[in-house]
């Protein structure tokens, strides 16, 4: 296999209360395609990931949000689960962080109830994104369209909704992290 993101590099965003698969098979695609990946949370360490509710596995961080800076990376994933874009959103740095990005036209990669990210940092509005369907009036009142479809790419970010659109939610994080910057903000596509 073509190491497709060979010589870019990756954050993953996250903390306590992860969706473990919405880390792991995300992280797991872009390593399969040559990325180098920082795991980013609010402070180095072991992270308490879930299966839901239920507590899982652990990760390790090796970046903390306080020595992060989005100009390192070619691309930013923001996995899901309830507990973790709420517990990042409510960090200064975090949301500085994700604001970056956008600010960069940087490709950015969201699933479940991470894009709360997208309304914290105030870059939700004009864009078309999906999610877990309670986020939709959140998404909806920062000036965002929702719709529900496995996953949508709107100008570099894309979103998904749930675990079951996993496959489409790596391919297309993959697909737009080769693209690299983008450099105007349009309409959505899928």
């Amino acid at each position: 296999m073509a190491k497709k993101l060979a010589g870019k590099r990756v954050a993953f965003l996250f903390t306590e209360g992860v969706e473990q698969v919405e880390l792991t098979v995300p992280l797991d695609a872009v390593h399969q395609a040559g990325a180098e990946v920082d795991l980013v949370s609010l402070q180095t360490g072991s992270v308490q990931m879930f299966n839901h509710l239920d507590k899982g596995d652990t990760a390790s961080a090796n970046v903390a949000i306080a020595e992060a800076d989005a100009s390192d990376y070619d691309g930013l994933v923001i996995p899901g689960g309830v507990a973790n874009p709420d517990r990042l959103r409510t960090d200064p740095r975090a949301v500085g962080f994700v604001r970056d990005f956008f600010e960069q036209d940087k490709p950015v990669g969201i699933i479940c109830h991470g894009p709360w990210m997208l309304v914290e940092a105030g870059v939700a509005h004009g864009r078309t994104v999906t999610s877990w369907p309670s986020l939709q009036t959140d998404l909806r009142n920062a000036g965002a369209t929702w719709v529900d479809h496995e996953v949508v790419v709107d100008n570099g970010l894309v979103t998904s909704r749930k675990p079951d659109d996993l496959p489409a939610f790596c391919a297309k994080i993959v697909e737009e992290f080769v693209e690299g910057r983008h450099e105007q903000h349009v309409g959505a596509r899928s």
